[in-house]
């Protein structure tokens, strides 16, 4: 007797609801909540149904249920009566949520959305761009890593060309990075400006044919450019992020126009606030003040629109962005979501049509395996916060162009770098009279050299091209370390920025710790005292961005960033 057959309809556990198709070996859904599977087709045991054989009172006999390898199954175990005796039944809701793991996954426009089995259909959907080095190989890197959620204004797709420039290549319009901690239980979700200033590095990419062609680097452009423009991939808007913030960017997730549609109509719509009635033209977005439901083409107005909400500037639509996929979590997350098989079939099958991804994780198994980590992470311990920034002083209009603001911008990337939570949410225990954690504030107490007798060679490994001779020009001429030279480029790059000394040369590195603002974690004590004229080892790590700027992250939030839980429900203005 399959589940539909079993109590109520709405009792039915939504992963009973995926059957083995015997003639082609796939896992498939059945959604009609009174089928059953015919008598007409081979049995799972291997005969038809006309050859079961028959009990005395007449009934068909159900043969043993039996696994690849032929061995009986635990569930076709019997009591002493005949009886076959089923496993105990997980709750429903809890079950809902083993089987579907994360298919709300990362929902920020494009939903990783999960396969339940290793699906072909939706393996098939996926597109994927090889950006070499840019990203990780593994689909769940160790420790905190960062997804690259990438919007784009491609016009591509069914009723799409009439949305401004038709002719777009696509360029990296909406932008969120979204980093997720090592112990996996918190993630700030960072909007990038499409219309900030930056420097685009070089960037390889792929060609059609195998070959890899480089695009070069270009100074003082808008960020939406680093895709599309002179045929750059996703990896150089990686590569881009990277440069800004010192965070290796493991992964992408690019859609365009149609997975916002999609993907809010596979949900049933999404739930949106206005604290005034809106009718724009322009967007064709037009809703009451209040709560409204929105899905398809609505859905997209909502997101697009810029002359509704705030100063009309693209910083005030990215409040309204983060607005609807706050909502769409909490929607994707809801026992709505989770308990019909309907809904998970249609969300997985739009999110894999919408989506774009690296090698990394281009197939249905390394996606749903990201996925189901993305998926434990509560909506609360989840916030969304846009990258600080002010006017660009060159252009001398409000909002045209905004460039990362030099204090608040830096202070947020050094606390994502050292994996710091946004949320106050989840407060954790302190530590402070653990042994390891006195060891190392240990590090930083005691008696600090001269800078004349701190001896040093510095080394570059992963921060800006040169360095390591303009932090040995600064330590000579403005701080007195007159016993540091230049190492060049170190022999592998390093995550962050870390000083090797000897247990002799303790002294020598906290003054070294004090005018490089280096946390005790960056202080690598060896175990065999120095000899004669031996140096300390520091090497300049991506976190590093400028000499006299503190590498160590603060213990908060700069004053005034914009900032809210997934959880909390904001109404735009």
């Amino acid at each position: 007797m399959d589940a539909q057959s079993r109590g109520r309809a709405d009792e039915v556990d939504p992963a009973d609801q995926w059957v083995l198709n015997p003639e082609t070996g796939n896992y498939e859904l059945r959604l009609n909540p009174s089928g059953t599977q015919s008598d007409s087709g081979p049995s799972r045991s291997g005969g038809t149904a006309s050859s079961r054989r028959k009990t005395p009172s007449g009934r068909r006999e159900v043969p043993e249920q039996r696994n690849r390898r032929g061995e009986k199954s635990p569930e076709a175990s019997t009591d002493g009566q005949g009886r076959r005796k089923r496993k105990p039944k997980t709750p429903r809701k809890k079950k809902a949520l083993l089987w579907t793991g994360g298919v709300m996954g990362f929902v920020l426009v494009v939903g990783a959305g999960g396969a339940y089995w290793l699906y072909q259909h939706f393996n098939g959907n996926l597109n994927t761009v090889d950006v070499g080095d840019a990203g990780s190989k593994s689909s769940v890197p160790d420790g905190a890593f960062n997804i690259l959620v990438i919007g784009t204004d491609k016009r591509t797709g069914k009723g799409n060309d009439g949305y401004g420039d038709a002719g777009s290549e696509g360029h990296a319009d909406t932008n969120i990075l979204f980093h997720v901690s090592a112990d996996r239980t918190n993630a700030t979700a960072m909007s990038i400006p499409r219309d900030m200033i930056i420097d685009v590095p070089d960037c390889p990419t792929k060609q059609q044919d195998g070959t890899t062609k480089t695009v070069r680097a270009e100074r003082k452009v808008r960020f939406n450019t680093s895709l599309g423009q002179e045929g750059r991939d996703p990896g150089c808007t990686m590569r881009t992020v990277k440069q800004l913030t010192g965070l290796n960017v493991d992964h992408f997730m690019m859609a365009d126009f149609n997975a916002v549609k999609e993907l809010s109509t596979a949900v049933g719509g999404v739930k949106v606030c206005l604290t005034k009635p809106v009718n724009d033209p322009k967007s064709h977005l037009k809703l009451p003040a209040g709560e409204s439901v929105v899905k398809g083409e609505q859905a997209l107005a909502f997101v697009r629109t810029r002359h509704s909400f705030g100063d009309e500037s693209d910083l005030s639509r990215i409040k309204q962005q983060q607005q609807f996929l706050s909502s769409m979590i909490r929607q994707m997350k809801s026992d709505d979501t989770l308990g019909s098989p309907t809904k998970m079939y249609g969300l997985a099958d739009a999110a894999t049509k919408a989506l774009t991804v690296d090698s990394g994780i281009g197939s249905i198994k390394k996606l749903t395996d990201l996925a189901q980590v993305l998926g434990k992470i509560d909506a609360k311990n989840i916030t969304f916060t846009t990258l600080p920034v002010i006017d660009n002083p060159a252009e001398g209009k409000k909002h045209i162009t905004v460039v990362p603001d030099p204090t608040k911008a830096d202070a947020l990337f050094a606390m994502m770098r050292a994996d710091t939570s946004l949320t106050e949410v989840k407060k954790k225990e302190a530590d402070a009279k653990s042994a390891a954690a006195a060891e190392e504030a240990a590090r930083l107490n005691g008696p600090r050299a001269k800078s004349s007798d701190v001896r040093v060679t510095v080394l570059n490994g992963g921060a800006e091209a040169g360095s390591a001779g303009t932090v040995v020009t600064w330590l000579q001429n403005q701080e007195g370390v007159l016993k540091s030279s230049n190492g060049s480029n170190a022999p592998a790059k390093v995550p962050a920025t870390v000083l090797a000394y000897a247990p002799n040369q303790a002294d020598q590195a906290r003054k070294l710790a004090d005018l490089f603002g280096l946390p005790a974690s960056a202080l690598k004590p060896g175990t065999k005292d120095a000899v004669g004229k031996e140096a300390m080892v520091l090497t300049l790590g991506p976190d590093f961005k400028q000499a006299g700027t503190p590498i160590a992250a603060p213990a908060k939030a700069p004053e005034g960033i914009q900032k809210v839980e997934a959880d909390k429900s904001v109404c735009a203005k």
